[in-house]
């Protein structure tokens, strides 16, 4: 995964982030309503962004420290005018993470978990770093997300099914909630401008010609037999530490 492509992509579309992640924005409301407190004394949020999810989470939870975390070191403006209380991280989470003595009561991450290169292997450290009764909240896509753009342009992420996630969680205590959305637009293209203004064509290294584009509308129609639409696959992860002292 090219991590550096990723932050160029999602820098370049900052400002046309929110107006666009839709789908984003419904995933962090759903996150939130899955806390049963309102009391997090710190909190860690990965991959914050233009502050979707850190914007609702300040007006639904009481903390003492938050935490927002993003590869993208421009998300510090948007993060700022949120709340001043906040401080600002900008790391890649899978190489930091493991070197911070931070230990929290509420780890949480929307949409963003999704772009890292080992997904087991994060949850099993950001375990390691919740208190006693700390709540690793987060949202993810399953393998039907952008299923349309995959057999259309043949590329994707890599994405998990549930029960690939319950493995991963298999020496945890955790819940998991699958769903599905489908957004429809007017033509093809549309569906490309969708994609770019939300930073999700961070895996096309490479610019797409003409005829690229032709090709890709073609086959994007033939697909969604002319209407076309746009599937989401969120899926929400609980994991609750019974087990530190």
């Amino acid at each position: 995964m090219n991590k550096e492509l990723i932050q160029k992509r999602f820098t370049k579309n900052l400002k046309t982030y929110n107006d666009n992640a839709k789908i984003q924005k419904i995933m962090a409301e759903k996150l939130l309503s899955y806390l049963d407190n309102n009391y997090y004394n710190n909190i860690l949020e990965i991959g914050c962004g233009t502050g979707l999810l850190t914007s609702l989470a300040v007006q639904k939870l009481q903390f003492k420290t938050y935490i927002a975390n993003d590869i993208v070191s421009e998300c510090k403006e948007y993060i700022n005018k949120i709340d001043s209380k906040i401080v600002f991280v900008p790391e890649d989470i899978e190489k930091c993470i493991q070197d911070s003595s931070n230990t929290y009561d509420l780890i949480i991450s929307n949409a963003a978990l999704q772009w890292v290169e080992n997904l087991e292997g994060l949850i099993n450290k950001l375990y390691t770093k919740l208190n006693k009764d700390g709540i690793l909240l987060f949202s993810t896509f399953g393998i039907q997300n952008l299923k349309e753009i995959s057999l259309a342009a043949g590329k994707t992420l890599k994405y998990y099914t549930t029960e690939q996630i319950a493995d991963m969680l298999s020496s945890f205590s955790y819940e998991i909630y699958e769903d599905i959305h489908t957004l429809t637009f007017k033509k093809p293209r549309d569906v490309l401008k969708h994609l770019k203004y939300t930073g999700v064509n961070a895996i096309e290294e490479t610019a797409w010609t003409k005829t690229d584009v032709f090709k890709f509308e073609t086959a994007y129609n033939n697909i969604c037999n002319n209407v076309p639409k746009l599937t989401y696959n969120p899926i929400y992860i609980e994991i609750k530490n019974r087990t530190s002292g």
